[in-house]
Protein backbone atom coordinates (compact mmCIF):
# COMPACT_ATOMS: atom_id res chain seq x y z
CA UNK A 1 0.00 0.00 0.00
CA UNK A 2 1.28 3.18 -0.41
CA UNK A 3 0.93 5.98 1.98
CA UNK A 4 2.32 8.91 0.18
CA UNK A 5 2.19 12.29 2.59
CA UNK A 6 -0.02 14.62 0.97
CA UNK A 7 0.76 18.03 2.73
CA UNK A 8 -0.80 21.47 2.82
CA UNK A 9 -1.82 24.70 4.86
CA UNK A 10 -5.14 22.94 5.90
CA UNK A 11 -4.20 18.94 6.54
CA UNK A 12 -1.79 16.98 6.49
CA UNK A 13 -2.01 12.94 5.86
CA UNK A 14 0.02 11.04 7.77
CA UNK A 15 2.38 8.93 5.49
CA UNK A 16 3.63 5.32 6.67
CA UNK A 17 7.05 6.21 8.58
CA UNK A 18 4.63 8.53 10.64
CA UNK A 19 1.79 5.57 11.24
CA UNK A 20 4.34 3.62 12.52
CA UNK A 21 6.37 5.79 14.56
CA UNK A 22 3.02 6.90 16.45
CA UNK A 23 1.04 3.63 16.89
CA UNK A 24 2.83 0.92 15.74
CA UNK A 25 0.61 -1.54 16.89
CA UNK A 26 -2.11 -0.99 13.73
CA UNK A 27 0.82 -3.01 11.58
CA UNK A 28 0.63 -6.02 13.43
CA UNK A 29 1.27 -8.96 11.32
CA UNK A 30 -0.67 -10.78 14.70
CA UNK A 31 -2.91 -11.24 17.56
CA UNK A 32 -1.73 -11.08 20.62
CA UNK A 33 -0.49 -14.10 22.40
CA UNK A 34 -3.05 -16.04 24.46
CA UNK A 35 -6.39 -15.00 22.37
CA UNK A 36 -9.29 -17.12 21.66
CA UNK A 37 -9.02 -19.33 18.50
CA UNK A 38 -12.75 -17.83 17.31
CA UNK A 39 -11.00 -14.41 17.48
CA UNK A 40 -10.67 -13.78 13.52
CA UNK A 41 -6.93 -11.22 13.15
CA UNK A 42 -7.81 -8.56 10.84
CA UNK A 43 -4.89 -5.90 10.72
CA UNK A 44 -5.32 -2.83 11.10
CA UNK A 45 -3.57 -1.35 8.34
CA UNK A 46 -5.66 -3.68 5.93
CA UNK A 47 -9.02 -1.89 6.88
CA UNK A 48 -6.71 1.49 6.23
CA UNK A 49 -6.23 -0.12 3.17
CA UNK A 50 -9.75 -0.23 2.22
CA UNK A 51 -10.13 3.05 3.39
CA UNK A 52 -7.60 5.10 1.27
CA UNK A 53 -9.36 3.12 -1.60
CA UNK A 54 -12.63 4.73 -0.65
CA UNK A 55 -11.00 8.25 -0.29
CA UNK A 56 -10.29 7.88 3.61
CA UNK A 57 -7.18 9.52 4.27
CA UNK A 58 -5.75 9.24 7.73
CA UNK A 59 -5.00 12.70 9.16
CA UNK A 60 -4.41 11.76 12.78
CA UNK A 61 -3.27 8.45 14.87
CA UNK A 62 -2.57 7.75 18.75
CA UNK A 63 -1.89 4.41 20.67
CA UNK A 64 -3.31 3.63 24.32
CA UNK A 65 -0.67 3.46 27.30
CA UNK A 66 0.26 -0.13 28.29
CA UNK A 67 0.93 -1.22 31.59
CA UNK A 68 1.56 -4.79 30.61
CA UNK A 69 4.86 -5.48 28.22
CA UNK A 70 2.89 -8.25 26.79
CA UNK A 71 0.17 -5.66 24.89
CA UNK A 72 3.28 -3.96 23.52
CA UNK A 73 2.53 -3.26 19.84
CA UNK A 74 -1.21 -4.95 19.95
CA UNK A 75 -2.78 -1.96 22.56
CA UNK A 76 -5.82 0.14 21.53
CA UNK A 77 -5.33 2.80 19.17
CA UNK A 78 -7.62 5.21 17.00
CA UNK A 79 -7.22 6.60 13.79
CA UNK A 80 -8.86 9.51 12.93
CA UNK A 81 -9.36 9.65 8.51
CA UNK A 82 -10.53 12.85 6.37
CA UNK A 83 -12.39 12.72 3.14
CA UNK A 84 -9.65 13.35 0.33
CA UNK A 85 -11.97 15.97 -0.84
CA UNK A 86 -12.41 18.37 2.28
CA UNK A 87 -8.54 18.14 2.87
CA UNK A 88 -7.86 21.41 1.56
CA UNK A 89 -11.07 23.14 3.14
CA UNK A 90 -11.13 26.50 4.91
CA UNK A 91 -14.53 25.58 6.65
CA UNK A 92 -14.55 25.97 10.27
CA UNK A 93 -14.78 22.63 10.66
CA UNK A 94 -15.16 19.23 8.81
CA UNK A 95 -16.64 15.36 9.46
CA UNK A 96 -14.14 12.67 10.42
CA UNK A 97 -13.71 9.06 10.61
CA UNK A 98 -13.39 7.66 13.89
CA UNK A 99 -11.66 3.95 13.69
CA UNK A 100 -10.66 2.08 16.71
CA UNK A 101 -9.35 -1.23 17.62
CA UNK A 102 -7.09 -3.27 18.87
CA UNK A 103 -5.33 -6.57 18.20
CA UNK A 104 -5.43 -7.54 22.28
CA UNK A 105 -9.10 -8.85 21.88
CA UNK A 106 -9.77 -5.65 24.06
CA UNK A 107 -11.96 -4.34 21.53
CA UNK A 108 -14.17 -4.64 18.69
CA UNK A 109 -13.56 -2.84 15.25
CA UNK A 110 -15.65 0.62 15.77
CA UNK A 111 -16.64 3.49 13.25
CA UNK A 112 -17.55 6.62 14.88
CA UNK A 113 -18.32 10.12 13.60
CA UNK A 114 -15.98 12.83 14.92
CA UNK A 115 -15.57 16.95 13.78
CA UNK A 116 -12.49 18.25 13.42
CA UNK A 117 -12.60 21.78 14.41
CA UNK A 118 -9.58 24.07 12.76
CA UNK A 119 -9.72 26.59 14.68
CA UNK A 120 -8.82 24.91 17.90
CA UNK A 121 -6.98 21.52 16.44
CA UNK A 122 -10.00 20.03 18.41
CA UNK A 123 -11.54 16.31 17.56
CA UNK A 124 -14.83 15.82 18.77
CA UNK A 125 -16.90 12.76 18.83
CA UNK A 126 -20.43 12.36 17.88
CA UNK A 127 -22.94 11.19 20.33
CA UNK A 128 -25.37 7.60 19.98
CA UNK A 129 -28.35 10.56 19.75
CA UNK A 130 -26.38 12.12 16.46
CA UNK A 131 -24.78 8.82 15.28
CA UNK A 132 -25.03 5.45 16.70
CA UNK A 133 -21.15 4.01 16.71
CA UNK A 134 -21.00 0.75 14.03
CA UNK A 135 -18.90 -2.36 15.51
CA UNK A 136 -17.85 -5.24 14.18
CA UNK A 137 -16.51 -8.42 16.43
CA UNK A 138 -13.36 -10.02 15.67
CA UNK A 139 -14.72 -12.80 15.50
CA UNK A 140 -16.24 -14.18 12.07
CA UNK A 141 -14.37 -10.23 10.91
CA UNK A 142 -15.06 -10.19 7.35
CA UNK A 143 -12.82 -6.56 6.55
CA UNK A 144 -14.39 -5.51 3.43
CA UNK A 145 -17.81 -4.78 5.30
CA UNK A 146 -15.78 -2.45 7.51
CA UNK A 147 -14.43 -0.77 4.34
CA UNK A 148 -18.23 -0.75 2.99
CA UNK A 149 -19.60 0.59 6.76
CA UNK A 150 -17.58 4.30 5.90
CA UNK A 151 -20.92 4.68 3.05
CA UNK A 152 -22.94 5.06 6.22
CA UNK A 153 -20.86 7.55 7.32
CA UNK A 154 -21.16 9.74 3.82
CA UNK A 155 -24.54 9.34 3.83
CA UNK A 156 -24.59 10.67 7.07
CA UNK A 157 -22.49 13.78 6.27
CA UNK A 158 -25.34 16.58 5.69
CA UNK A 159 -26.83 15.54 8.78
CA UNK A 160 -23.88 16.40 10.78
CA UNK A 161 -24.39 20.22 9.31
CA UNK A 162 -28.11 20.04 10.57
CA UNK A 163 -26.86 19.42 14.17
CA UNK A 164 -24.36 21.74 13.82
CA UNK A 165 -26.55 24.37 12.77
CA UNK A 166 -28.79 23.47 15.51
CA UNK A 167 -26.49 24.24 17.78
CA UNK A 168 -24.85 27.14 16.27
CA UNK A 169 -29.15 28.67 16.66
CA UNK A 170 -29.42 27.63 19.85
CA UNK A 171 -28.89 30.65 22.24
CA UNK A 172 -28.44 30.20 26.04
CA UNK A 173 -29.28 32.33 29.14
CA UNK A 174 -26.36 31.78 32.03
CA UNK A 175 -28.90 29.73 34.05
CA UNK A 176 -28.90 27.22 31.15
CA UNK A 177 -25.23 28.23 30.62
CA UNK A 178 -24.05 27.14 34.46
CA UNK A 179 -26.73 23.96 34.29
CA UNK A 180 -24.82 22.48 31.17
CA UNK A 181 -21.26 23.06 32.93
CA UNK A 182 -22.49 21.55 36.25
CA UNK A 183 -23.89 18.37 34.11
CA UNK A 184 -20.21 18.17 32.13
CA UNK A 185 -18.44 18.34 35.04
CA UNK A 186 -20.30 15.21 36.55
CA UNK A 187 -19.66 13.00 33.41
CA UNK A 188 -16.43 12.93 34.41
CA UNK A 189 -16.53 13.97 38.23
CA UNK A 190 -19.80 12.12 39.64
CA UNK A 191 -19.52 14.62 42.40
CA UNK A 192 -19.21 18.07 41.82
CA UNK A 193 -17.14 18.38 45.44
CA UNK A 194 -14.91 16.35 43.84
CA UNK A 195 -14.53 18.01 40.80
CA UNK A 196 -10.62 19.98 40.69
CA UNK A 197 -12.78 23.09 39.43
CA UNK A 198 -15.88 24.98 39.78
CA UNK A 199 -18.32 23.86 37.01
CA UNK A 200 -18.42 27.50 35.96
CA UNK A 201 -14.10 27.66 35.34
CA UNK A 202 -15.22 25.25 32.35
CA UNK A 203 -17.08 27.87 30.16
CA UNK A 204 -14.37 29.90 30.45
CA UNK A 205 -13.12 30.69 26.22
CA UNK A 206 -9.24 29.97 26.18
CA UNK A 207 -9.51 31.92 22.52
CA UNK A 208 -11.67 34.90 21.65
CA UNK A 209 -13.58 32.28 18.51
CA UNK A 210 -14.75 30.09 21.46
CA UNK A 211 -16.50 33.28 22.86
CA UNK A 212 -20.71 32.92 22.92
CA UNK A 213 -23.83 32.62 24.03
CA UNK A 214 -25.22 29.44 21.51
CA UNK A 215 -24.69 25.60 22.16
CA UNK A 216 -22.01 25.16 19.79
CA UNK A 217 -19.64 27.69 21.66
CA UNK A 218 -21.06 26.61 24.87
CA UNK A 219 -20.22 23.02 24.17
CA UNK A 220 -16.84 23.58 22.82
CA UNK A 221 -15.21 25.36 25.33
CA UNK A 222 -16.40 22.98 27.99
CA UNK A 223 -15.38 19.98 25.87
CA UNK A 224 -11.78 21.34 25.43
CA UNK A 225 -11.37 21.95 29.42
CA UNK A 226 -12.65 18.94 30.13
CA UNK A 227 -10.45 16.36 27.69
CA UNK A 228 -7.81 18.91 26.98
CA UNK A 229 -7.84 19.78 31.10
CA UNK A 230 -5.29 22.80 31.88
CA UNK A 231 -7.77 24.83 33.28
CA UNK A 232 -7.80 26.30 36.96
CA UNK A 233 -9.33 28.69 38.92
CA UNK A 234 -6.60 28.92 41.17
CA UNK A 235 -7.77 27.15 44.32
CA UNK A 236 -5.30 25.07 46.47
CA UNK A 237 -5.73 21.13 48.00
CA UNK A 238 -4.88 20.80 51.29
CA UNK A 239 -1.70 20.06 50.46
CA UNK A 240 -1.33 23.45 49.22
CA UNK A 241 -0.93 22.06 45.62
CA UNK A 242 -2.95 24.14 42.74
CA UNK A 243 -6.32 22.16 41.34
CA UNK A 244 -6.41 21.68 37.70
CA UNK A 245 -8.08 20.12 34.98
CA UNK A 246 -5.66 17.00 34.02
CA UNK A 247 -5.91 15.86 30.44
CA UNK A 248 -7.64 12.53 29.81
CA UNK A 249 -5.25 10.31 28.12
CA UNK A 250 -7.06 7.08 27.64
CA UNK A 251 -8.58 6.60 24.45
CA UNK A 252 -11.82 5.36 25.80
CA UNK A 253 -12.23 7.65 27.96
CA UNK A 254 -11.91 10.74 25.92
CA UNK A 255 -14.11 9.01 22.86
CA UNK A 256 -16.91 8.38 25.56
CA UNK A 257 -16.52 11.61 27.15
CA UNK A 258 -17.04 13.06 23.93
CA UNK A 259 -19.65 11.22 22.97
CA UNK A 260 -21.40 12.03 26.24
CA UNK A 261 -21.04 15.85 26.04
CA UNK A 262 -22.57 15.52 22.23
CA UNK A 263 -25.58 13.83 23.70
CA UNK A 264 -25.98 16.66 26.71
CA UNK A 265 -25.54 19.55 23.62
CA UNK A 266 -28.40 17.69 22.21
CA UNK A 267 -30.63 17.43 25.01
CA UNK A 268 -30.02 20.78 25.71
CA UNK A 269 -30.62 22.20 22.37
CA UNK A 270 -33.98 20.76 22.54
CA UNK A 271 -34.93 22.08 26.00
CA UNK A 272 -34.86 18.69 28.01
CA UNK A 273 -33.85 18.31 31.34
CA UNK A 274 -30.12 17.95 32.56
CA UNK A 275 -30.06 17.52 35.97
CA UNK A 276 -30.72 13.38 35.67
CA UNK A 277 -27.88 13.04 33.60
CA UNK A 278 -25.69 10.49 35.44
CA UNK A 279 -21.31 10.14 35.06
CA UNK A 280 -19.94 7.88 32.93
CA UNK A 281 -17.01 5.63 33.48
CA UNK A 282 -14.02 6.54 32.08
CA UNK A 283 -11.25 3.95 31.69
CA UNK A 284 -7.15 5.27 32.65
Amino acid sequence: MNLNSTSNFKATALDEESLRRQAPSIFATGPMSGVSHRYAFVPTIRIMSGLRGMDWVPVAVEEQRIRNEARRGFQKHLVRFRRAEQMETLDEWNVELVLVNSHDAGCAYQLHAGIYRRICSNGLVIGETGWEAIRFRHAGLEPEKVVQASNRLIEFMPRVGELVNRFQDRMLDEGESRRFAQAATRLRFPVLEDAPVEAETLLKAQRPEDEGRDVWSTFNRVQANLVRGGVSDFHRDRHGRLRVVRPLRGIDSKVTLNRALWGLAERLTKGEPLEDSAGVTLAT
